[in-house]
């Protein structure tokens, strides 16, 4: 862990892949992670822990399937919000979005079940900075 500050704009121009998490720190056994996202994600599910997103810049969409019933939610910049463990759910942002996630360290940015991962989505536990 570093022991200086971390400027978060600084830490998103240093990479430019998307959908491919970067772990800015470590809080006890959880992942301080940040993302450039545009596009969609895969439909995902994490069995053991909720997700918390944070929306630096952008818009992100995140669609949640229960069964047949399916809504969304719509996150501005500035705006969190947490997907419960067990929940199916694809992010999406049709203009781009930076966004920060707060996870168990170890936590597959894929969940524990999912559709097949497109070449555009980095199956990982977060890359170091």
């Amino acid at each position: 862990m570093r022991d200086e500050p971390i400027e978060l704009a600084a830490a998103l121009a240093g990479f430019d892949q998307l959908w491919s998490p970067r772990i800015v720190t470590r809080v006890n056994d959880y992942d301080v992670r940040i993302a450039k996202v545009a596009g969609e994600h895969v439909w995902h599910v994490h069995e053991h822990t909720d997700e918390f997103f944070l929306v630096l810049d952008g818009e992100l969409r995140i669609a949640l399937r229960a069964g047949a019933e399916e809504r969304e939610v719509v996150l501005p910049r500035g705006a969190v919000f947490v997907v419960p463990r067990g929940v199916e759910h694809r992010p999406s942002s049709a203009g781009g979005a930076s966004i920060l996630m707060f996870e168990p360290s170890g936590t597959s940015s894929v969940g524990d079940r999912h559709e097949t991962v497109p070449d555009h989505v980095d199956a990982t536990t977060g890359h170091a900075l």
